[in-house]
């Protein structure tokens, strides 16, 4: 507003530019409030973080954090989990159930909804890269293979989640769905795990409908479960 005249709303000024003029009108109070609290709020943030470091900067927290769930996540050792455990896990029908749902949303875009491969690895042959016993794949999916793309997961999952989708993707060992070529020199068998109740991991996951066969209902997958069991024969599992 120009000095030493009466205001009036409105008003156009005198100068233009380009044929475009402008009102000399006061800005509104709303306006005036937020400017004053963000330069007051930007001031405090200012001496509180960066002047006297009273406080962490987020980031700093989040790494932090993040830093000590990963170093957790990464040893199971710590968290006293073992093979059996992962194992068993894979037999809880609701591990599996959110695990899938995890698989859906998280793992499906490189590894399609059956695990049979895409950008990433078949999942469901017997040819692994690292191994295919339930904590180095816990560990794969924790830690990530950063010169193959996979990332880690830990992280960003938390410790139940991450067991949650390790849990269902055991499942898929050795149900042998048609997809990416083999990849890797580690074999694991089903029938080699069979022995230590590996084989109960499809079973139960047919069984509870966490797995279906071809469409099946529940009644006919478990049936046909039964025939797959009495025979040496593959599952073609399709979720």
């Amino acid at each position: 507003m120009s000095a030493g005249k009466e205001y009036k709303p409105d008003t156009v000024l005198d100068h233009d530019f380009d044929g475009i003029q402008e009102y000399d009108n006061r800005l509104p109070n709303w306006w005036l409030w937020i400017l004053w609290i963000t330069i007051v709020y930007s001031l405090g943030y200012w001496l509180v973080f960066h002047t006297y470091g009273i406080a962490e900067l987020p980031v700093a927290a989040y790494e932090q954090e993040m830093e000590e769930t990963g170093g957790s996540l990464a040893d199971l050792s710590v968290r006293g989990l073992t093979e059996a455990d992962l194992e068993a896990m894979a037999t809880d029908l609701e591990k599996l159930a959110e695990g899938k749902a995890i698989w859906t949303t998280t793992c499906q875009v490189c590894h399609l909804a059956e695990g049979q491969g895409l950008v990433g690895p078949n999942l469901t042959d017997d040819a692994w890269i690292h191994g295919g016993d339930a904590v180095t794949i816990h560990n794969i999916v924790v830690q990530g293979v950063v010169e193959r793309g996979m990332a880690a997961w830990g992280r960003q999952l938390g410790p139940d989640r991450t067991d949650a989708v390790v849990a269902y993707l055991l499942t898929m060992r050795g149900t042998h769905i048609e997809g990416k070529a083999p990849e890797g020199e580690v074999i694991w068998k089903r029938e080699a795990a069979a022995a230590s109740g590996g084989e109960q991991l499809l079973d139960t996951a047919i069984e509870g409908g966490a797995i279906q066969i071809g469409g099946m209902p529940a009644s006919a997958a478990a049936r046909f479960n039964a025939a797959r069991k009495s025979s040496s024969g593959r599952v073609r599992a399709a979720t």
